[in-house]
């Protein structure tokens, strides 16, 4: 399966700041952010389905690159509780330290973990295939890119927690016809 996974543009929110499901509105135009996207893309076909996080800033370029993009909530950014909209600085060390050191496993209170967001995502993926797409549009966040481009490339989790990707970044990956259940045991 080919997917091409867009995140989403610069939201309203101050440097350094936690969030990850807050909501935030784009800081830029949207009809802009999906100009400078666009030459990214290949030739899609009109019918290829787009999916998209429920978050406004994925929801909002979604729909302006296309006509009816379908939202699915597990495409949504890591949950990170009561660390939400909290400057990193401000967030006790223990409790980041906590994190660090078992990323998979460790919640912030509230929160969901690593391995949470893993699993959610590859639930969707197990999803996609199910319904036979060759291939699909996923506008979403870096951590849910991270998940399914880590499961692409066969990496182990220290590695693909590392990866980056900048707002409005245009990923292809190639998913291999096995259970995403599988690759998950992997990580």
């Amino acid at each position: 399966m080919q997917l091409y996974l867009i995140r989403h543009p610069a939201p309203q929110v101050a440097a350094g700041v936690c969030y990850g499901r807050t909501d935030l509105a784009l800081a830029a135009d949207v009809a802009a952010a999906a100009a400078r996207i666009l030459p990214q893309l290949p030739q899609l076909p009109p019918l290829l389905p787009v999916f998209t996080s429920p978050l406004q800033r994925c929801a909002q370029l979604a729909q302006a690159l296309h006509a009816a993009p379908q939202s699915d909530a597990r495409l949504q950014e890591m949950h990170f509780g009561a660390w939400e909209m909290r400057p990193w600085e401000r967030i006790q060390r223990a409790a980041l330290d906590g994190w660090a050191a078992d990323p998979l496993g460790y919640a912030p209170p509230q929160g969901e973990s690593v391995g949470e967001l893993q699993q959610r995502v590859h639930g969707f993926l197990a999803d996609v295939r199910r319904q036979g797409l060759e291939s699909a549009v996923l506008v979403t966040h870096a951590g849910v890119m991270k998940v399914i481009v880590g499961q692409a490339q066969g990496l182990p989790a220290r590695r693909w927690m590392a990866l980056s990707f900048d707002y409005e970044s245009v990923v292809r990956v190639t998913l291999a016809d096995q259970d995403s259940a599988a690759a998950g045991e992997r990580a």
